[in-house]
């Protein structure tokens, strides 16, 4: 993740130290006006909710320069990626949980300046229990996924550029928002899933550990089917495939059917599109090659044939009996 020079990080401090400068030059320059007493009151609140706003802005552009500084050298475009995406997950959400929380604080202590603001905070609450009801109602889902956000940055069940399945869908995990998650479909498409979804539903994390994954490939055979050279077969297809990551390469009879049995391949690869690529080589050039060597092999229907006699046939038999 690319960081800022830091002169220019220090730049992006320019415009909030203006705002404070701005405030602080309101209230020093109030008393030279020479404003009633009832009136100064109010150039004196306006720079100080001026100088809190600035403050609340640096602050949340420091926080967001240093965990951007913490994220360098995080290269997600690696093959062995998990420390980093570790790392670009956790200070993603931070930073958005920190923006947050560092303008609900500012916003409070704006408001909390502001002479009467507090009392007529109270006055309002007070005067509309029923509507503060429904708001907080309303608002669960906002706190559920903010709540489920914090959790997804320490506990991690999900990292960014993770492959997972979920709602049948396969992809990988493109951003982690406050309140969303954005993943990329095999296809191009996008699917947003609340936070909540990873906490409170099953889904399927291909990457959580590491990259490496064991893919599947299944066949229906007759009886007939060599299974001794299925299996030496199987083994020089994987040593001939470039996705192929040599950990994992098995064959087995997994079912025995009425005309048919079922035979299954595993073989491993680092990463789940080179899995995918693998099975798919695999289950082309093993039925080619059953095809041209063992035709015999393929899948048939089997029937037995009876022969009835001619209704002549068997009045004779039965007029001889």
């Amino acid at each position: 993740m690319p960081t800022p020079p830091p002169r220019k990080s220090l730049w992006r401090l320019a415009q909030p130290i203006a705002l404070i400068l701005l405030g602080s030059a309101v209230i020093i320059a109030t008393p030279w006006f020479g404003f009633a007493d009832d009136i100064v009151v109010w150039p004196y609140t306006a720079g100080r909710v001026v100088i809190i706003l600035g403050c609340g802005w640096a602050l949340m552009r420091i926080v967001a320069w240093r965990l951007r500084h913490a994220a360098r050298g995080a290269d997600i475009s690696a093959a062995n990626n998990l420390d980093a995406r570790k790392l670009v997950t956790r200070i993603n959400m931070l930073r958005r949980v920190a923006g947050v929380l560092i303008g609900f604080l500012t916003l409070a202590a704006a408001l909390m300046a502001i002479p009467g603001a507090r009392e007529m905070g109270v006055s309002l609450f007070a005067s509309a229990g029923v509507a503060g009801l429904v708001v907080g109602i309303a608002a669960q889902p906002v706190l559920a996924n903010m709540i489920a956000g914090l959790q997804l940055a320490f506990t991690q069940p999900i990292r960014i550029d993770d492959a997972v399945v979920l709602e049948g869908e396969w992809g990988w995990i493109e951003e982690i928002d406050i309140f969303h998650v954005v993943v990329r479909i095999w296809d191009e498409r996008r699917l947003v899933v609340p936070l909540k979804y990873f906490i409170e539903k099953p889904f399927q994390n291909w990457t959580r550990e590491s990259a490496a994954i064991i893919g599947s490939v299944f066949w229906h055979v007759d009886y007939r089917a060599p299974i001794d050279q299925m299996r030496r077969q199987l083994q020089t297809f994987c040593e001939a495939s470039q996705y192929w990551d040599k950990r994992v390469c098995v064959l087995q009879v997994t079912e025995a059917k009425g005309d048919s049995i079922e035979v299954r391949a595993l073989a491993s690869a680092a990463t789940s599109p080179a899995a995918w690529d693998l099975r798919c080589e695999i289950r082309e050039k093993m039925i080619a090659w059953l095809q041209e060597n063992h035709p015999s092999a393929l899948p048939r229907r089997r029937a037995e044939a009876q022969i009835l006699p001619s209704p002549e046939a068997a009045a004779e038999t039965a007029r001889a009996a």
